[in-house]
């Protein structure tokens, strides 16, 4: 009768390749955890600048610096998600923090517009929406990538729809776009989260797993930021 106390070696292969992935996928949510702190630190301490120190505003709001505030983050998001498997792991961890710092900055101006109420409200909504979204795409044994392929048409269009209704100004379209917006990337959460579990390899050198969580984790990120300020549109009071 076989002694149940010694693994046979395929047991014991199965295992280590789980712990690892656990570990690589703990990874991935600590960066991404880090990154939505320092969003929100840097948002926070923008907009306290604004309203207590002189001249702060008319700086960042009033002169072309708002510019370089607003598109910074989408240039460097960019090239990052270009360039990061040529660069070394700490170099794409510190870029990454970087851009999530930048981040804060461009969506301090979020804060002016709706409540503090409203920008908690959507937050926790989002953490928790997020959260279950996420623990599907990973623990589902269903491939989600036929409804990755009709997200990613969908957003395309998402795309298109907001610049219209930049030159239209609809009230109405406005809401369809959040809706959408919302439902768009709640899917890509769950997508992106099986696909960032599928790129783990258990032969990945340690800078390699680092920089294809530092990856993961930009990815549901931007899923993350997206979702909150779609449901912050949908929800949120204006102030």
């Amino acid at each position: 009768m076989a002694d149940n106390r010694f693994m046979n070696t395929a047991a014991a292969e199965a295992t280590q390749v789980d712990l690892g992935l656990r570990s690589y996928m703990l990874g991935v949510y600590n960066h991404m955890t880090t990154a939505l702190l320092m969003t929100g630190f840097f948002a926070y301490a923008m907009k306290f600048a604004v309203l207590n120190v002189a001249g702060v505003g008319q700086l960042v709001y009033g002169t072309p610096l708002k510019w370089v505030v607003m598109l910074a983050p989408l240039g460097l998001v960019f090239w990052l998600s270009a360039r990061i498997q040529s660069m070394s792991a700490s170099k794409a961890r510190n870029l990454f923090y970087v851009y999530a710092a930048l981040m804060g900055l461009s969506l301090a101006s979020v804060l002016f517009m709706f409540s503090t109420a409203s920008v908690a409200r959507a937050f926790f909504i989002t953490a928790g929406a997020f959260a279950g979204l996420s623990l599907y795409g990973y623990t589902t044994k269903r491939s989600l990538s036929a409804m990755g392929s009709f997200m990613i048409i969908g957003l395309f269009g998402l795309i298109i729809a907001m610049i219209v209704n930049i030159f239209v100004a609809s009230t109405a379209m406005d809401l369809m776009i959040s809706v959408l917006g919302v439902l768009i990337f709640a899917g890509l959460t769950a997508w992106d989260t099986q696909k960032i579990k599928l790129m783990y390899m258990a032969g990945d050198s340690e800078a390699e797993r680092t920089k294809k969580s530092i990856f993961g984790a930009l990815t549901l990120y931007l899923d993350f930021i997206n979702m909150f300020m779609f449901i912050l549109h949908l929800f949120g009071n204006r102030e």
